[in-house]
């Protein structure tokens, strides 16, 4: 396996301005000649953790990219721009990391026709973000062919602006202040979602005090609208955060959080009937 981390301002230097130095962290899995397999393509998972816009939470990273690489996904963990850096500096981001994809697809062995991103918490805001929005006005206006992704895994997402069930820290740290009527359409996904919207794998647990677990389901509700396929599992119990909800990712779990595990296998499950 090849493991490097990427400045991107190295390859699109405009993404370095004021200081930002946004990091790729790429994994990609060997194509063994010696079983046939030299001309594989390759799945890919981009990676992006939550931390309410103002940190990148170390445990929706590499914990999470060790549980898809053994499955065969090239895995592509971003550690986006936070605060007091504003929209539209982290879509451009994964924008930047669609197009590395694409531009070296064949010596990276991946498969562009599935690539598939999964965000947490504000990462899942991002992840849903880009999935609707990838090819609005901010992000052509430097990526004039800004790709979309093929499937979308939300892990207890922040998914609106609406004031009534947003995570209110998540939009001021993106916007620099609570957004104004205008805004709280431009920035709520649900509102977002067309009949080109990305299938989606979507979970969250009911009693999430920071996230309300209505993040979710208004999501579900707009991707129903479109018959757009999704997947949408919500545990009972467990709080905010829980990553991969074992102790790799928790200093410990309650009763009845166990349970959540079983979201990575889902997802992995999901994918490949996406993918087929």
């Amino acid at each position: 396996m090849k493991s490097e981390v990427l400045h991107l301002k190295d390859y699109f230097p405009f993404l370095g301005e004021e200081g930002r130095d946004p990091l790729l962290e790429i994994n990609l899995r060997y194509n063994m000649t010696e079983m046939n397999r030299e001309n594989e393509k390759r799945p890919c998972l981009i990676i992006c953790p939550g931390g309410a816009y103002q940190m990148c939470s170390q445990r929706e990273m590499e914990p999470i990219a060790a549980h898809f690489l053994p499955d065969g996904y090239n895995t592509f963990s971003l550690l986006y721009s936070l605060k007091p850096n504003r929209f539209p500096t982290q879509i451009r981001e994964v924008a930047a990391v669609m197009e590395l994809i694409y531009k070296n697809a064949d010596e990276w062995n991946c498969d562009t026709s599935r690539i598939a991103i999964i965000g947490f918490s504000a990462g899942g805001h991002l992840a849903a973000h880009y999935s609707n929005a990838y090819n609005c006005p901010e992000v052509r206006e430097v990526f004039p062919e800004s790709k979309s992704v093929n499937a979308s895994i939300l892990c207890y997402p922040v998914i609106t602006a609406e004031k009534e069930f947003t995570h209110t820290g998540s939009m001021q740290n993106l916007l620099g202040h609570i957004p104004n009527q205008e805004e709280t359409q431009k920035f709520s996904c649900e509102k977002l979602v067309n009949a080109n919207t990305p299938p989606a794998f979507i979970w969250h647990t009911a009693e999430d005090n920071a996230v309300p677990v209505r993040n979710s389901l208004e999501y579900a509700n707009a991707l129903s609208k479109y018959k757009i396929p999704f997947e949408l599992r919500i545990y009972p119990y467990g709080e905010h955060g829980l990553a991969t909800a074992d102790l790799d990712t928790n200093f410990e779990i309650c009763d009845g959080v166990d349970r959540v595990q079983e979201w990575i296998p889902a997802a992995k499950s999901w994918l490949k009937l996406m993918f087929k």
